[in-house]
């Protein structure tokens, strides 16, 4: 398995956070909280540059809520300094992980998305009779926090990069629906000694969910070369 070398500075560079900043005020400029960074804009960036590189910065808390279409779901909305952030990592990271995923991952990746998706689909559906369906139930607020980031550190072995992903990780935790499951094995206190969880909403979250359920995808691939 290869992993990315050298991405620390490149994730910490002016350009790329400024890069970052744009792509978190897409749509939002009218946000207040957009306003207030953006009125002293490089001032905030060189801040937030520094406590990164430092290892002074810590993310802020979330701001969650509920909507109901489709179904309902809790969404949590970051501080917008820890998006820009979120989208500096993303930038640095997200090309090498996509590289890994197999041809028919959709969710989230520049130039798939929703319609190549139903465009497969119709593929596949004129050439085979049968469908197995699939879900992972209540899948984001269940992802192992220890899994995940192994998934991410194997891959980004630059210790400052693990310390960002961990904490981004870890700062998630309360703000995502609990839940409890139980697996054969487990003890009446196992659901609780690991930290579960990805918040939905928060950009990081999608790319991670495609990576936790990567091997799996390898895995179903195999079987059908098989």
């Amino acid at each position: 398995m290869k992993s990315l070398r050298h991405a620390w500075d490149k994730i910490c560079s002016f350009e790329n956070l400024l890069e970052a900043y744009r792509r978190a005020r897409k749509g939002k400029s009218a946000c207040a909280c957009v306003q207030r960074f953006e009125l002293d804009r490089e001032t905030n960036l060189i801040r937030l540059q520094r406590s990164l590189r430092d290892g002074t910065y810590r993310p802020g808390g979330y701001r969650t809520f509920t909507i109901h279409e489709p179904k309902e779901r809790l969404i949590a909305a970051a501080p917008f300094r820890d998006r820009v952030v979120q989208h500096a990592l993303c930038a640095v990271t997200q090309p090498f992980l996509e590289r890994s995923f197999i041809a028919d991952t959709y969710a989230c990746i520049e130039k798939r998305g929703t319609h190549r998706a139903v465009d497969r689909y119709t593929y596949f559906a004129r050439r085979y009779r049968y469908v197995l369906k699939m879900d992972v139930k209540r899948f984001f607020p269940s992802i192992d926090h220890e899994i995940m980031f192994g998934l991410l550190a194997r891959r980004l072995p630059e210790p400052p990069v693990q310390h960002l992903i961990r904490l981004i990780i870890d700062s998630g935790a309360s703000a995502c629906e609990r839940v409890v499951q139980y697996l054969p094995g487990d003890t009446l206190l196992t659901p609780h000694e690991r930290a579960r969880g990805l918040p939905i909403g928060k950009l990081t979250s999608q790319l991670r969910a495609n990576v936790y359920l990567d091997g799996l995808d390898h895995f179903v691939c195999s079987r059908k070369a098989a």
